[in-house]
């Protein structure tokens, strides 16, 4: 199923964590209509700017799956509503920066990102439609928090 032009449902649901343990990686409706919006919101202006392909590294994450690598109950990913990603070739941090400044999001989070090595880390993106989204710009090391500046 196409969620989006450059998008597909298999490429925001694949796992190989879910493969390797048998857990069925599978979004209801509801979190199928998140994806769709978060395609059109983040995923295909992202792709349209830096006109390269790309592969998301992470989106939807049913429960199981989420327990399974660690990750909190309350992740967006569990509902379809957040993605993790990188550009081939394009500094991770310039990529955040333009979500910053071009897209509407609700979470937007440079993970594991070491300055001066720009394929450190990854961009995870949330977007939400059932409410305001929060536009909250932050880095992750790992163990602190900052803004994204």
């Amino acid at each position: 199923m196409k969620l989006s032009k450059h998008f597909s449902l298999s490429e925001l649901t694949k796992s190989s964590t879910a493969e390797r343990k048998g857990i069925a990686n599978e979004p209801d409706e509801d979190a199928v209509e998140n994806l769709l919006v978060l395609c059109s919101e983040i995923l295909e202006p992202v792709r349209e700017h830096y006109g390269i392909p790309f592969a998301p590294n992470s989106g939807f994450r049913c429960l199981d799956l989420n327990r399974a690598i660690g990750s909190s109950d309350k992740s967006q990913h569990v509902t379809g509503q957040a993605v993790d990603f990188e550009i081939p070739g394009v500094d991770n941090k310039d990529v955040a920066l333009w979500v910053m400044d071009n897209c509407d999001f609700d979470q937007l989070i440079l993970e594991f990102y070491k300055e001066g090595e720009p394929t450190s880390g990854w961009v995870h993106c949330s977007y939400v439609i059932e409410r305001d989204n929060r536009k909250s710009a932050r880095v992750f090391d790992g163990k602190n928090w900052t803004d994204l500046t």
